[in-house]
This record gives C-alpha cells, sequence and structure tokens, in this order.
C-alpha cells in the first residue's frame, strides 16, 4: 500500500497512537469481512487504496465508518465504536504497517511467560489450558485424525493446515500447509481415510490423509456447484454416523426470505457428492454440526439475525434427531419473536424450537460431544460449544466454551467452560471450534491469535483434613 511513512511507524512502536490502536480495532471488529490483511472476502479489498464507495482521505474514511453503508453489508460503525476507535482505524488503513506486531513481540520479549494472557482465563477446578501452536494464522474448524494430526482450515490464508506434535508433549512440534490457493475454507472432517475441505462453493477431497499430508498431495473435486455469496458463503463440512457428509447453506443476507432456493439449509450428500438432499430447514447460519455419541442424532449452533438490539433475538443451539424439520427462520427467532418482517401471519408454535438459547449475539460456532476419558465422568457425552463472541453489541459477550449438560436430549444446564477471552473491551482470543486428541485433551481454535489451546485435566490433589 502506497503512502507508508516511516515516522509514523517509529511513533506506533514507541507509544499507543492512533494508527498502532487502529491495528488493534481493525484486528477485532474488521477481519472477518475485510480479511487479515485487508486482503478482501465478505467485504471488498483494502489493501490498494482503489476504493470504490470512499475517497482515501482521514475525513471522508471516518464519516463513511461511521455511518456504514447497510444495503451494501457495511454496518454503522458509529452505533459500536466511538470517535476515537473510529478515527484510529481510518488513521490505520491510510497508513497501516508492522505495528501491532512488532508491539506483541516487544512485550513477548520483556515477558518470561510467553502468553501472559492465559493466566485471565477461567477454567473449573482441576482444569488447565495451554497453547498447543500459535502458528495457525486464522485458525478455524479443526479435526483430528486417529493418529494425533491435526487439520485445521484457514479461512484468510485460503489453507489447510496439519499441526502435528511428534513427540507427544503436548506442544505441536510443526505445522505443514497441506493444500493452498483455497477460497475461503473454513471446515474441514474425516471420512473413510480422507479429508474433505468445505470451500465458499465447493467441496474437495484428499485421499489417504494421514500419508500423503507432507507431500502436497493432489485433491478431487467432490461437488463445485454451491451457490457462491460472500454473506455467509462460507461452509463447514462434517462426516455424520451415517457416513454421509452434512454441509450448510447460510442465508445470504441479515434477513430475507428464500424458503424456495437453496439458502437457509442444512445439506447432506454420499461421500462422492451423490444424492445431495435437504436435511433442515430455517436455519440463517450454521457454523457447527454434531452427533450424540449415544443417540446419533443430530445437534447445530445457529447464529440469530443482527439489527433488532443488544438483547435480542438469542442465538441457537437446536436438535435435529430426524431430517425434514424446520427452525423457523426468517419467520420465528429463537423460538418465541416473529420477525418483524417476515413474520406477519406466521406461529412460532410451527416450527422447532431451539434446545437452548444461548445469548444474544455471541455467535456460537464450532460443537463436539466429549467421548474421552481424561475428564471426570460428568463431562462424558455432554456438548461443548464455541462462542465466538459478539462483535456489534454494546457489551461484549460470548468469547468462551460453553458446556452444555444433556439428560435424555434435554438441556438441564448451560454453563461457561472456559471463560475471560474478553476483558470489558479487551479481546484475548475468539473461539471458533472444539475437537479432542486422543488423550482425551481439548483443542480450541482461535481465528483472532492464530492459535490452538489445549485443554488438559488434572486430578486435584486430596486435602489432608487431619492437618487442617
Amino acid at each position: 500500500m502506497k503512502y507508508k511513512s516511516f515516522l509514523v511507524l517509529l511513533l506506533c512502536l514507541s507509544a499507543k497512537v492512533w494508527a498502532a490502536d487502529g491495528a488493534a480495532v481493525y484486528k477485532q471488529y474488521c477481519v472477518g469481512c475485510h480479511g487479515l490483511h485487508r486482503e478482501g472476502g465478505v467485504g471488498p479489498n483494502l489493501a490498494d487504496k482503489e476504493w470504490v464507495k470512499v475517497k482515501p482521505q482521514h475525513e471522508a474514511l471516518v464519516k463513511f465508518i461511521g455511518e456504514g453503508l447497510p444495503a451494501t453489508g457495511m454496518p454503522r460503525w458509529k452505533d459500536v465504536l466511538d470517535a476515537e476507535k473510529i478515527s484510529a482505524v481510518a488513521s490505520f488503513l491510510l497508513n497501516p504497517g508492522k505495528d501491532a506486531e512488532s508491539k506483541d513481540i516487544l512485550a513477548a520479549g520483556m515477558s518470561t511467560d510467553p502468553y501472559p494472557e492465559l493466566k485471565k482465563l477461567h477454567l473449573p477446578v482441576g482444569f488447565s489450558i495451554s497453547v498447543y501452536s500459535d502458528q495457525v494464522e486464522s485458525a478455524r474448524g479443526i479435526v483430528v485424525s486417529p493418529t494425533g494430526i491435526v487439520f485445521v482450515a484457514s479461512r484468510a490464508t485460503g489453507k489447510v493446515f496439519a499441526v502435528v506434535d511428534e513427540n507427544k508433549d503436548g506442544v505441536a512440534d510443526k505445522v505443514v500447509t497441506v493444500v493452498e490457493g483455497l477460497d475461503s475454507p473454513i471446515g474441514v472432517t474425516l471420512l473413510n481415510g480422507a479429508l474433505y475441505i468445505a470451500e465458499r462453493s465447493r467441496v474437495t477431497r484428499i485421499d489417504n490423509i494421514e500419508k500423503t499430508y507432507t507431500q502436497k498431495p493432489a485433491f478431487k473435486i467432490v461437488k463445485d456447484d454451491f451457490p457462491k455469496d460472500k454473506w455467509h458463503g462460507e461452509k463447514i463440512i462434517k462426516a455424520g454416523p451415517d457416513g454421509k457428509l452434512y454441509i450448510p447453506i447460510g442465508a445470504p443476507c441479515n434477513v430475507c426470505d428464500k424458503e424456495n432456493e437453496p439458502y437457509a439449509k442444512i445439506y447432506r450428500m454420499n461421500p462422492d457428492g451423490s444424492h445431495f438432499e435437504i436435511f433442515a430447514r430455517g436455519i440463517r447460519n450454521s457454523v457447527g454440526f454434531a452427533w450424540d455419541p449415544q443417540t446419533k442424532e443430530m445437534w447445530f449452533t445457529d447464529n440469530g439475525r443482527d439489527l433488532l438490539g443488544d438483547n435480542t433475538p438469542s442465538c441457537e443451539l437446536n436438535h435435529a434427531p430426524k431430517a425434514g424439520m424446520h427452525f423457523g427462520f426468517p419467520y420465528c427467532h429463537s423460538g418465541i419473536l416473529l420477525d418483524p418482517e417476515f413474520g406477519q401471519g406466521k406461529r412460532c408454535e410451527d416450527y422447532v424450537p431451539p434446545a437452548a438459547k444461548l445469548g444474544p449475539h455471541v455467535a456460537p460456532l464450532g460443537l463436539n460431544f466429549y467421548e474421552g476419558t481424561q475428564f471426570p465422568e460428568q463431562y462424558r457425552n455432554q456438548l461443548f460449544v464455541a462462542e465466538h463472541g459478539s462483535w456489534n453489541r454494546t457489551q461484549k459477550i460470548g468469547y468462551r466454551v460453553e458446556l452444555i449438560t444433556l439428560v435424555n436430549n434435554q438441556v438441564m444446564s448451560d454453563t461457561p467452560f472456559v471463560e475471560g477471552f474478553v476483558q470489558g473491551e479487551e479481546v484475548l482470543g475468539r473461539p471458533v471450534d472444539v475437537a479432542f486428541l486422543p488423550d482425551g485433551s481439548m483443542l480450541i481454535s482461535d481465528d483472532f491469535r492464530g492459535r490452538l489451546y489445549r485443554v488438559t485435566y488434572t486430578l486435584p490433589p486430596k486435602v489432608d483434613k487431619k492437618a487442617e
């Protein structure tokens, strides 16, 4: 990008000036649409200053960011950010540099603890969290092979990584780029020894992945006729217990009626892409599927619509024990709220209510059932949900991993398991997906810091009551 200033870069490294703060604001609020390196995604490329909607001038950019252009999907950021932060991110876009990364490097160099922020996280007694790898930029969906290789989809880089702990000490030794040049991959799954990857408009497959991941393996196209919409166009993929692949097509909007089009549905297909069929309807944007290991029934997350206020509607955890169910979108939200535009003449009672209301704008994404033996008995066959966290709420919520306790397919409780990834306005991480290593420890992907975290359990020491 042009107009870089050495003086500005020096100031960024020595003080908390606009560009430095602006980089942090951009990373927190703008990456999801415009990319980690401003390369574009759902939103346009911001790296070349060939901007169509606004001139590359500070005052004009501040006004545009503040007012937004809702018709194109650009929010009114003055409803979320104060004037100082808007000015900061405008300055950063006009004069980008490596200030934020340099600050992080300097801060790490002044401390013997490379990850001091982990001390701010809260877990139940006996559990601890560590960094499994910090070399997985934009880490989204994760899947673990039988031998413990962790495959990670990276949306912003267009890559899939293999993360390997060769000496089995609980810390990854290497990160291998398996494939690159993909279109916003966020979903990976394993089936019959093959790795399936979900991009925006296609699904591809790499056979015999555990043997070939280091060899730049060729992939085969399984299906390549999905819609190419950018709004909710990125797709996860999961292998179900029936041997089929499940994949969503999200609504291409905040809220719209696409009942008679391919959108707002979950589909399933055979591993070769054949027999593509609708499994469930009325789903705005699901970014996580899991199956109960005992009943083999599906559970999935769904992100609630925006622009109805801070506290409405709630994001959802849904239960789909069979095909053909309708979960309400766009007519009814969170089981109780008729949509002000599309709910006329509808009844919430006609649709399947959520199994749990997870909270407004918490952005639940990946989820998984615990089938290991490292955690205590009460956690087995229970459900963990990663909440990416709110981006447009006055007071941030989410930014945690939740434990959903189930009894006979009923949600009995919804309690924090790992929380503290947001401290007031400061974001420490954004959980995306949950998976488990063969030893029973938990992995959490974080696309904000480009990390995989590992959660382990150690039996707390017994207290000698006689000594008390």
